[in-house]
């Protein structure tokens, strides 16, 4: 049996399943700090006999290797998590630790079991609390130097009321402008609660495609698999799909662009994708 934790800044997802990430046993706990936390999931899995963990953290997360910092949170919103080393608390135990992001982790998990299976070249994007991007490449997740922290591309701002965006590093960013509390900032309200507003939508689709749209240019993935709390707005996605046609303008003409359905999806796991991914993350040699 493995072990796997998707670690987000909300809430963490603890599961326990075999070598093809079919999950025996799952459980959520809030995320509070490490002191309040760890013990929970240290309770979770000692009731198993576990080969390997996989974690898909929230970051930035030092993901080398060979780094004495590997599996430590470097400067996250989260404060108290800031320095907190993964591998630390697990020191004791007698299996593998494989950590990797929490959106990477989700990425392999459409890869392997959704709708990214089959393919060598994919970008995962959740669209919620933060925005983050997973990116597999060649058969691979990217990390270079840390990991891509794709959400935080600038994008030039849309409309005449003066919103400026909230990441307190860039403002303007992608997750800045079009991340949920971004919408909540802008409108004064949740986005759920703003579901009949269209021109709501159609700014978050036109932020989304100038996003897609760049990241196409510097990956040229096969599949775009979108995910996240923004992303169970259904209505979003032809949105997007017409958004992202228009500011490509015919520039990068792949025979995946040209059904533009299947190009960019929804994510295909139900919401587990996170912790399939992790499970797969610990199966690993």
């Amino acid at each position: 049996m493995y072990g796997a934790i998707e670690a987000g800044g909300t809430k963490m997802v603890l599961a326990v399943g075999d070598d093809k990430s079919n999950i025996v046993e799952t459980t959520e706990i809030k995320t509070r700090s490490p002191r309040e936390t760890i013990p929970e999931i240290m309770d979770f899995f000692g009731k198993y006999d576990i080969e390997g963990m996989g974690i898909g953290a929230f970051g930035p997360v030092c993901l080398d290797r060979n780094s004495e910092s590997y599996g430590k949170i470097g400067k996250s919103p989260k404060l108290e998590w800031v320095g907190f080393s993964w591998m630390e608390a697990f020191g004791k135990a007698d299996y593998p630790v494989t950590i990797d992001t929490d959106v990477n982790a989700a990425c392999l998990g459409e890869v392997k079991y959704g709708n990214g299976k089959g393919l060598n070249n994919v970008i995962y994007i959740t669209i919620g609390t933060g925005i983050g991007v997973g990116v597999y490449a060649e058969g691979n997740l990217l990390h270079g130097a840390l990991h891509p922290e794709a959400g935080h591309i600038l994008l030039p701002v849309s409309g005449r009321d003066g919103f400026e965006g909230i990441c307190p590093y860039h403002k303007n960013c992608f997750e800045g402008l079009a991340s949920g509390p971004a919408i909540e900032a802008h409108y004064g309200k949740k986005p759920q609660l703003l579901l009949d507003d269209m021109s709501v939508w159609e700014q978050e689709a036109d932020y989304i495609g100038k996003a897609l749209m760049q990241y196409i240019c510097c990956y040229c993935p096969e599949r775009i698999i979108l995910g996240g709390g923004v992303m169970h707005i259904e209505k979003l996605f032809p949105m997007i799909r017409e958004k992202t046609l228009s500011y490509m303008n015919g520039y990068v003409d792949t025979k995946e662009m040209q059904n533009i359905e299947s190009y960019i999806t929804p994510a295909g796991l139900m919401g587990q994708q996170g912790i399939k991914g992790a499970l797969f993350l610990a199966s690993l040699k």
